[in-house]
């Protein structure tokens, strides 16, 4: 079976597939601190729970944007599972052409969450993370990247708020009823969370418009993310949220390089 690792900075997204089906996937906290011992013992205890070994892995694909762990990972994989993984970077020929002006800037997460948007969606595409980070990525209709955005992400401006502000304080990322707010709670809620939809909707328009040779209405657009299941309700212009983006696209590139 192919394990797909996705490691970002706050959480570790795991895929065990059986050719194209998921059979498990699990999240665990991502800790900088961790050894790679402790981090194979995470992933023998979670595929044992799921009744698996660590021997019934034949091949590995990761991709991180958390620079210190990606060793971790690689030597976890040499070294508990006997293989060598293939790690995702922007040299590799997935069949997705990086028009930016330096390739080498881009996410690993970028590139396989873009990748598997158009293969699983179509183009032209608008790809939203909502996580650390809000990210925009924009996939022509050829199937290419085109750049994107990347904003703070909702709990980043949350904490920024609270800390900044000597008589604010943190609140629930609850929208209230109105964006009209009664008290000092319901103020920076509907400033935190009405304010960041306003970005996303902003973005996501201006982006429509400069992608060449389509209609703004065929753009697909596809979140995905922790937050993003508490942010499309209230963002209607999101027509598909797929949290496992990351680990789809890590299954589609394995399958092109190999």
């Amino acid at each position: 079976m192919l394990l797909a690792i996705d490691i970002s900075n706050t959480n570790i997204k795991f895929g065990l597939y059986n050719g194209t089906t998921m059979k498990h996937h699990w999240v665990v906290s991502t800790v900088r601190q961790r050894t790679t011992d402790e981090y194979a013992m995470v992933l023998n205890d979670l595929l044992r729970h799921a009744g698996h070994l660590l021997t019934d892995i034949s091949d590995i694909i990761m991709s991180s944007v958390v620079p210190p762990l990606t060793p971790v990972f690689q030597e976890l994989a040499i070294r508990y599972l006997n293989k060598e993984p293939h790690v995702i970077d922007y040299t590799l020929n997935l069949g997705l052409n990086l028009l930016v002006d330096n390739p080498w800037e881009i996410g690993s997460d970028r590139i396989v969450t873009s990748l598997a948007a158009y293969q699983l969606y179509g183009g032209p595409a608008i790809v939203i993370a909502f996580s650390t980070a809000t990210t925009f990525d924009v996939v022509s209709p050829e199937g290419d990247f085109l750049g994107g955005a990347i904003a703070p992400g909702l709990i980043i401006s949350a904490e920024a708020l609270s800390s900044a502000a000597s008589r604010l304080y943190r609140v629930d990322l609850t929208p209230p009823h109105s964006a009209l707010g009664k008290n000092t709670t319901e103020n920076m809620q509907s400033g935190i969370i009405y304010g960041h939809v306003g970005l996303v909707q902003g973005l996501i328009r201006r982006l429509r418009a400069e992608i060449p040779g389509h209609e703004e209405h065929e753009v697909k657009i596809i979140a995905h993310g922790g937050l993003a299941q508490f942010m499309a309700p209230i963002i209607p212009e999101i027509q598909h949220v797929n949290q496992y983006l990351p680990l789809e696209g890590l299954r589609l590139a394995y399958e092109r390089l190999r």
